[in-house]
């Protein structure tokens, strides 16, 4: 079961989503603080986040940053009602792997998450990621042929 952790302060939005995802069958985990959502993205093993920008305690752009440092690998969808060309790229730049405004059709988002996991479960390729500075370098290793790394 694929586990989705949300970071919204709108508690019917939250509800909402909630309810759709864990119908859906993911396993969810809902914080409406910035702080405390960073804390359970860093300190649980979850398969993807959804992050909104406006929250408190810490903004969605700040947390992105900080959880593509720690877990690059990790999909992060922004979901916000800043919807500006400029907010779209801001959110891509800090490390979001997608971007939806509010409001949001259900199926979409749920199409969305489908294909982030596709991407990232490459079947029987491994994917590695080496971090230098500012700098990801991201591999896919075949695990049929011997490579060594010096």
């Amino acid at each position: 079961m694929k586990i989705i952790l949300i970071i919204e302060d709108d508690t019917s939005i939250l509800r909402g989503l909630k309810d759709n995802l864990e119908f859906e069958g993911y396993r969810v985990i809902a914080e409406t603080n910035g702080k405390a959502g960073l804390e359970h993205a860093l300190g649980k093993n979850i398969d993807l986040l959804l992050l909104d920008i406006m929250l408190p305690g810490m903004n969605g752009y700040e947390i992105c940053r900080k959880i593509k440092k720690e877990k690059p690998d990790l999909p992060i969808i922004m979901l916000t009602a800043r919807g500006s060309e400029m907010d779209k790229v801001s959110g891509l730049d800090t490390g979001a792997d997608d971007y939806v405004t509010k409001p949001f059709s259900i199926k979409e988002l749920l199409g969305l998450l489908a294909s982030s996991q596709e991407r990232r479960c490459t079947g029987e390729k491994l994917l590695y990621a080496e971090r230098f500075g500012d700098i990801i370098i991201r591999s896919e290793i075949q695990p049929q042929h011997d490579i060594r790394l010096l």
